[in-house]
């Protein structure tokens, strides 16, 4: 962590303006978003090999499920002499699913040391050294009659996708100049519902899922890994952690001339001040315990982690898991019904492509509550409409309808915020302890929903809903009276604004 004291050639060479000044500067509205070549590689990189591949690990166990299960019970059969029963069965398919999401809550947890003590950069070259182990283990599972390879390979690329949500949102918003911030931070939640709808492509049995290929399905994304991370010595490090973190005050401006440009000395100038102003300001919790006994940093805290972990209790997951019974009761046959899926899958990428236009015009806090109010009421009607979907001919359409319209209008501020919003709440110090905080209660939550989903939707039927349809309430609730707006802000200028706790005045 850098310390208060600076070097006068420093002060001198990057005198400290008066922080409102710098701030109004900064977020002048007539100044043009910057994107650099290397800036726009970064974005498309980390994009595409990080946020893509996790969720194409997501999307793609799905369909080739059945295959994989007649597979681990006919190999542990040859390998341990025994059949599992159904229930058995059962139990280990749940153990190949979930050991994924735990996979992802530890790497979480991991990001923030992670971040701070290796970079930024550093951690996206790990993930990328846990998905290509995975694939690995994917590709030969098959060949050495190995449940274990493949229990084993599922942890190790929900560590990657776990340090991926950490640190990736983390990284794009460090190297991105003020006005793109938004907008990049976005990247990643279209990534993760772009890579979630290819891997359910590549899992359909018309790719690659059948008997004899279903590995590939899941060793695919590689072909990511290998592009993206090959101009991977390219990419800079984070001039923040540089400056605040490490204290490399040369270092943070050879990274910035390369962002920027060697022509935008003034955008340059702005930035180092501004790091200067935060590195000397009073020195901020940077560990687990002094972020958690901190009290400025409680209600960010709670926010952020409420977003992320009420972002999975919203329902979308519960969504796509039930929409193939729902499209059934329609009217479509099973294949029909699993075509229909794949094109919710689309419509959720396809509204989430509006995300970078959408964050850089509009307000942060009326997206939010918009998408959280329209959710809840479309949660609320599926809820009605499935418990009379047998007396009323016109309810099976009738809850189709809903179910695209919940997922068209989550992505306009449930589904991309969360990711985003902690990296804009926190100043560098505790961001990445926030960041995997934040992470950890949206992998906590996402185990949660598969564990319990199916036992409350045999114990409750339709009204297994009615709990998601709360929770976006209450998502709405919070931001409406405790989420500062922080479009075209810095975080040191949002950080006061929130650190009262629940008696901020944050409007």
């Amino acid at each position: 962590m850098a310390t208060k004291s600076q070097p006068a050639e420093a002060q001198q060479l990057y005198p400290q303006p008066n922080r409102v000044e710098l701030l109004s500067a900064q977020t002048d509205p007539n100044q043009k978003p910057r994107w650099g070549k290397l800036l726009l590689l970064v974005a498309l990189a980390t994009t595409f090999g990080g946020a893509v591949s996790t969720g194409y690990c997501i999307g793609v166990i799905n369909a080739p499920s059945k295959l994989m299960k007649v597979w681990c019970n006919q190999t542990l059969y040859d390998t341990y002499g025994s059949n599992l029963t159904a229930g058995g069965l059962d139990l280990l398919w749940s153990c190949v699913v979930s050991v994924f999401l735990v996979g992802g809550a530890i790497g979480s947890l991991g990001g923030a040391g992670a971040a701070n003590k290796f970079g930024r950069k550093a951690c996206f070259l790990i993930c990328g050294t846990l998905f290509t182990v995975g694939a690995v283990l994917f590709f030969f599972c098959r060949a050495a009659s190995s449940v274990e390879m493949l229990v084993i390979g599922r942890f190790v690329v929900g560590l990657a996708s776990g340090l991926v949500t950490a640190t990736l949102p983390m990284y794009l918003s460090e190297v991105s100049p003020l006005a793109l911030r938004g907008t990049l931070g976005v990247f990643i939640a279209v990534g993760v519902t772009g890579g979630v709808v290819v891997g359910q492509v590549c899992s359909l049995a018309d790719v690659f899922g059948t008997e004899d290929l279903w590995h590939y399905a899941l060793t695919a994304y590689m072909v990511l890994i290998l592009v993206c991370y090959l101009p991977s010595y390219l990419f800079p490090e984070s001039p923040k952690f540089l400056y605040i973190v490490k204290g490399n005050r040369a270092a943070a401006k050879r990274e910035l001339q390369r962002l920027r440009g060697k022509n935008a000395e003034e955008l340059i100038a702005q930035e180092m001040a501004e790091m200067e102003a935060e590195a000397n300001a009073k020195v901020q919790a940077s560990s687990f315990c002094d972020v958690l006994r901190d009290p400025r940093l409680t209600l960010p805290l709670i926010i952020v982690c409420c977003f992320h972990g009420g972002q999975q209790l919203s329902g979308i997951n519960a969504i796509f898991y039930y929409s193939v019974s729902i499209f059934e009761k329609a009217g479509l046959s099973t294949v029909d019904a699993q075509w229909a899926n794949l094109g919710a899958g689309c419509l959720n990428l396809s509204v989430s492509l509006l995300g970078p236009w959408l964050m850089a015009t509009c307000n942060r806090r009326i997206l939010m509550m918009f998408s959280c109010a329209l959710c809840s009421v479309f949660l609320f009607t599926i809820a009605f409409v499935l418990f009379y979907i047998d007396q009323v001919s016109c309810f099976a359409i009738a809850c189709i309808v809903c179910i695209m319209g919940y997922i068209f209008f989550y992505q306009f501020g449930l589904g991309p915020i969360p990711y985003f919003i902690g990296a804009e709440l926190f100043e560098v110090a505790p961001r990445s302890v926030a960041m995997s905080m934040g992470s950890l209660a949206s992998w906590t939550c996402n185990f949660i929903i598969g564990i319990s989903f199916p036992l409350l939707q045999n114990a409750w039927g339709a009204f297994v809903f009615l709990p998601f349809s709360i929770t976006c309430v209450l998502l709405f609730l919070l931001t409406k009276f405790y989420l500062p707006e922080t479009r075209g802000r810095d975080p040191s200028e949002v950080a006061p604004l929130v650190s009262k706790g629940f008696r901020s005045k944050v409007k």
